[in-house]
C-alpha cells in the first residue's frame, strides 16, 4: 500500500505544513460527490483518527481513513500550474471511469455493487 507525492506536490504540501504549526500532515481520501460517485478530499491533518493508515513520503505524513484506503491506494499526487490555474492532480490506478467535468470518478468495485 502506498501514496506517492510527485516533487511539485511535495513542495506545495511542505509549504502548507510549514505555514500551519497545528498540522501534522496531509489528510487524503474520498467523499461521495459528482455524477460518477467519488471525489478526492485533500486537506491538512491536525490529528490522527481511529482507523487512519499513515504513510510517510520524504518526511511528509499522509493520513488515509479506512473507508477511502481501497479507493486511493497506489495514487500518485502531483501539483500543476497552468497559467493562472493551479491544482492537485491524481493518477489513481483504481479509477475505471471519470465524469466528463473531471470532478468525480468510479471504480470497478462500484460497478460490481
Amino acid at each position: 500500500m502506498s501514496i506517492h507525492l510527485e516533487p511539485a506536490a511535495l513542495e506545495r504540501i511542505r509549504g502548507f505544513l510549514s505555514a500551519d504549526a497545528s498540522a501534522i500532515g496531509l489528510r487524503f481520501g474520498v467523499r461521495r460527490t459528482g455524477c460518477s460517485g467519488w471525489g478526492y478530499l485533500i486537506e491538512l491533518a491536525r490529528e490522527q483518527r481511529d482507523g487512519d493508515t499513515a504513510f510517510e513520503h520524504e518526511g511528509v505524513r499522509i493520513l488515509v481513513d479506512a473507508d477511502s484506503l481501497a479507493l486511493v491506494d497506489g495514487t500518485r499526487i502531483d501539483f500543476l500550474k497552468q497559467g493562472l490555474n493551479e491544482q492537485f492532480v491524481f493518477e489513481n490506478p483504481n479509477v475505471s471511469a471519470e465524469c466528463g467535468c473531471g470532478e468525480s470518478f468510479t471504480t470497478d468495485a462500484d460497478k460490481a455493487a
